[in-house]
């Protein structure tokens, strides 16, 4: 994507001030013959797009006749095309030196250049000016109003800085190559970024590739390439999950012959998927035609929850394509929705790049230069409200943001550090990788984390699980996910002091059942649960730790529902399983009472059950009383635990 957004609709002016002046018979500012013929000389290159003899001849016009206004503004165009934007700038300025009134888009033009490298008293000063002109004359306007609001915006800004201390992260990561679009595990161990390397074999000149690098407690560790998933096209913008095990990144089509044509994409660049088993990686495929277009798709940003993802998607082509962050859900049945466009509270006419949803699920980063900031591309952060509302996004401040282009804003789990991409003085050449400490205004939600292993109750080995963690109070899926393949573990962020249901379940496996209050668990030393499961068998038993019911009471809690639902999930997937449901009550009144309650209790279950489709002749209901403890009586905390329901195999 071309970096100067702003100065590239310069373009537009140049093609409608060349036609400006092609509808004249000769220039009106000058009298001299020999610079009126230079200057025909060098429009006429001009025109044919050879612009270093247009410089030549309009130099030379202008040495004729120093106040030659149409050689002026025409040498202005021609430095802009090159790209020698002080020299452009210093002819505009020359323009409204001779003449102020004659042509309006002069002003712009400066203001623009100006605003590209933090000059934004002269910019503030050039866009008034502009805008002052009557509107019918406004080529640019829209463009002016933008860049007056950015030059008040970070005028603002440069007398309140922000606490901005960036350290390089050393050359263990960085190299005199570029490096850039970090992606962290939530444990912080595992740091994942693009390099990109020259290379003669892509019709490009380069090569991007991951390299990752780990954390020992103390310093990160040689970076190394990321062999199984590179390869001699380009793979480039990673976004790892919560437990660094599944990797979504962005692969670009490459029509050399020969090269990267096992990945086949939709459109030229698309995302594409890879999860961990052990220590090495599956072959990467296509996130499918859901999320893959004819467009381009890029710098993915998968959530902890394993079920949001946020991308990038260009429409168009070249200099006229628009960027936007677009988000799809995976479903139950493990597909993508058909991705939305973020509202415009985000999304602007401009350009949005380097989404990063922060482990909160609820703060979002990115770069924009179509929101207040100084100038290009600065970063945001905005956050989602309770009804899926996102707030007015809000700058990072100076000097996070400068009037340079910034990006790759990587955001640590506890929100303390951040990351990003910077080609700033003291580096080892071109981008480097530095962190920060985060300011407190733009930090995120604190999250703790839970880890844990998924594993056979028998043999004890590791078991890739289907695990959902639940928020009991709203009924939410906040995680859903998959234990690793290899090992079992698991490890999830999850928003603080809020009480969860835990169900894991695997095929030919009971389901798990848990509840528990989350209140501690850095990423550091995450909160640990595991999970034993055991097999379907006969006289096997599962405690119901999510079915709830008032003090004496055997009217069903509403709350009960999300678990019991898991049991009807599990009858249909085992349709040949036969279940008692079991009441128990703890020791409190009288045996006749407790007795009478647990049946109620039991009833309740086979009750809703029933109403939801389960066969009745596949359920047998007993109520135990207080018989069958499994915990002392004589304290609170085993009475509650003697207060359960659950359910046995009887046949399967």
């Amino acid at each position: 994507m071309d970096r100067f957004f702003k100065i590239v609709i310069l373009g537009f002016l140049v093609v409608f001030a060349n036609t400006v002046f092609a509808q004249r018979d000769k220039p009106v500012s000058s009298t001299n013959k020999k610079a009126i013929k230079l200057y025909n000389a060098g429009k006429g290159y001009y025109d044919s797009r050879n612009n270093d003899l247009a410089e030549l001849n309009f130099l030379e016009a202008i040495e004729k006749d120093p106040n030659f206004i149409e050689a002026e503004m025409l040498l202005a165009y021609v430095y802009t095309e090159k790209m020698q934007l002080k020299k452009a700038l210093a002819h505009y300025e020359r323009c409204i030196a001779i003449n102020p009134n004659f042509f309006p888009d002069m002003y712009s033009s400066a203001a623009a250049i100006q605003l590209k490298f933090g000059m934004y008293e002269g910019a503030k000063k050039n866009f008034e000016a502009y805008l002052n002109f009557s509107g019918s004359q406004l080529m640019m306007k829209d463009l002016a109003q933008d860049g007056l609001r950015d030059c008040n915006f970070a005028l603002e800004a440069l007398k309140h800085p922000v606490p901005f201390k960036p350290i390089n992260l050393g050359d263990k990561i960085n190299s005199p190559l570029p490096e850039y679009f970090p992606s962290i595990s939530v444990d912080g161990t595992r740091l994942l970024y693009t390099r990109r390397l020259n290379s003669e074999m892509t019709y490009t000149g380069f090569n991007e590739d991951f390299f990752v690098s780990r954390f020992d407690g103390k310093n990160w560790e040689q970076s190394v390439n990321v062999k199984p998933i590179n390869s001699l096209t380009n793979e480039g913008a990673p976004s790892l999950s919560a437990n660094g095990r599944f990797l979504i990144f962005t692969s670009c089509a490459n029509p050399v012959e020969g090269y990267g044509r096992d990945r086949k994409g939709f459109g030229s660049c698309d995302l594409f998927y890879t999860y961990n088993v052990g220590d090495n990686w599956t072959k990467p495929r296509n996130l499918g035609p859901k999320i893959n277009s004819r467009n381009w798709e890029t710098q993915p940003s998968f959530s902890a929850d394993g079920k949001t993802l946020y991308f990038i998607r260009g429409l168009g082509r070249g200099n006229s394509r628009q960027q936007d962050i677009w988000t799809s859900q995976l479903t139950n049945e493990g597909v993508w929705t058909d991705p939305v466009r973020l509202s415009k509270t985000i999304n602007t006419p401009g350009v949005e790049e380097s989404v990063f949803i922060h482990p909160d699920g609820k703060t979002l980063y990115f770069s924009s230069n179509g929101h207040p900031g100084m100038g290009g591309l600065d970063l945001f952060m905005s956050q989602k409200d309770e009804n899926g509302v996102w707030s007015e996004p809000k700058n990072l401040g100076y000097p996070i943001n400068t009037f340079n282009d910034e990006n790759s804003l990587l955001v640590s789990s506890n929100g303390n550090l951040a990351y990003f991409a910077s080609d700033r003085e003291g580096g080892y050449g071109d981008l480097d990788l530095y962190k920060f400490d985060m300011p407190e205004a733009v930090k995120p939600n604190k999250v703790n984390y839970l880890k844990g292993k998924v594993y056979d109750a028998v043999t004890k080995k590791p078991i890739p699980a289907h695990f959902q963690l639940i928020d009991l109070k709203t009924g939410d899926v906040v995680v859903e996910s998959f234990a690793d393949e290899a090992t079992g573990e698991y490890l999830v962020s999850l928003p603080i002091d809020k009480e969860y249901a835990l169900n894991a379940s695997n095929d030919g496996y009971l389901f798990f059942s848990e509840n528990f209050l989350l209140t501690e668990g850095t990423a550091d030393k995450p909160f640990r649960k595991d999970v034993p499961l055991q097999k379907i068998e006969v006289n096997k038993s599962v405690v119901l730790k999510n079915v709830f019911f008032d003090t004496d009471k055997f009217d069903l809690k509403k709350k009960s529902m999300i678990e019991l639902d898991k049991l009807i999930v599990f009858l249909a997937k085992n349709k040949t399983v036969k279940i008692e449901l079991g009441g128990h009550t703890d020791n409190v009144g009288s045996a006749k009472s407790n007795q009478l309650l647990s049946e109620n209790r039991a009833k309740s279950v086979y009750t809703y059950l029933v109403d939801n489709g389960v066969p009745a002749e596949r359920l047998t209901v007993k109520g135990y009383g207080d018989t069958m403890p499994i915990a002392d009586n004589a304290t609170e905390k085993g009475r509650a635990e003697n207060r359960r329901s659950e359910f046995k195999i009887i046949a399967k």
